[in-house]
């Protein structure tokens, strides 16, 4: 038999359980959140308090027949598919500096290169695990972590639990918005791939008019060396680029949780 002063305990152990999912959600998504470096622990936490501040905001229902129902576990999903949603839009601006490392990586001849990245556990490019180092820096500059959880807990306004899921033209618009992470890599790395790649034309040009000259012995060092000159001068305009592929992800969060 429940003692009477526990009555209502059961019940808000499901709405709590409820309001945390979607912000666990977009933190499983999220940059830096999302890193196997976080404790699961840490984001389960961060997750419960956040929930609890959305019940602020709205009230949460459970369905009449429990979290085992047909519409308990409709809610569920429009839950998880809400907080991936936000959390994913961010993560395809913060794979632009990834896209960008790829790109210069393989122009420097650093494609064999490769270290474990700490945010995926993938084994990544060096150049992409600094422009990676960057990304991560400029989202805590400018507040990015900080403007995610504010956008998870205002989309409860939008997005009630319980209420309707996410509508056919969000999904379109964030697959559309992906689909410009290869156009934002390449801007970011366009500064010093254009510049890599005439020092490439330049050993070409030497190749043919010297042909005794070993090009390999010659061409790497010359490419790794300006590669390095020119990232250290384009440092500024690299951020610059990755950043407002944050900013880009941030704004298709924002419209996520507002339900456009």
């Amino acid at each position: 038999m429940i003692a009477p002063g526990f009555v209502g305990v059961e019940a808000q152990l499901w709405v709590w359980l409820i309001a945390m999912i979607r912000p666990g959600a977009a933190f499983l998504a999220a940059p830096i959140f999302g890193a196997n470096a976080v404790p699961v622990q840490l984001r389960l936490i961060l997750s419960l308090a956040l929930g609890i501040a959305a019940l602020n905001t709205v009230t949460i229902t459970l369905p009449d027949g429990g979290i085992a129902s047909f519409a308990g576990f409709s809610m569920v999903i429009g839950e998880v598919l809400a907080g991936l949603a936000m959390g994913f839009a961010l993560q395809i601006g913060y794979a632009a500096a990834f896209v960008a490392g790829e790109t210069i990586g393989n122009t420097m001849g650093l494609g064999f290169a490769a270290m474990v990245d700490p945010q995926s556990g993938q084994s990544t490019q060096a150049v992409g695990q600094y422009l990676s180092i960057v990304a991560t820096f400029t989202l805590l500059a400018m507040d990015g972590h900080l403007m995610l959880i504010s956008y998870v807990v205002e989309s409860y306004k939008a997005l009630p639990p319980g209420g309707p899921m996410l509508s056919g033209q969000t999904a379109y618009n964030l697959v559309m918005f992906g689909g410009t992470l290869l156009g934002a890599g390449l801007t970011v790395a366009l500064p010093v791939g254009f510049a890599l790649i005439l020092v490439q034309l330049v050993m070409a040009m030497l190749a043919r008019s010297a042909p005794a000259l070993n090009l390999f012995s010659v061409g790497l060092p010359v490419t790794l060396l300006a590669g390095l000159v020119l990232m250290a001068m384009a440092a500024p305009i690299m951020a610059q680029g990755i950043m407002a592929s944050l900013r880009a992800g941030l704004e298709q969060a924002e419209a996520i949780a507002t339900g456009q």
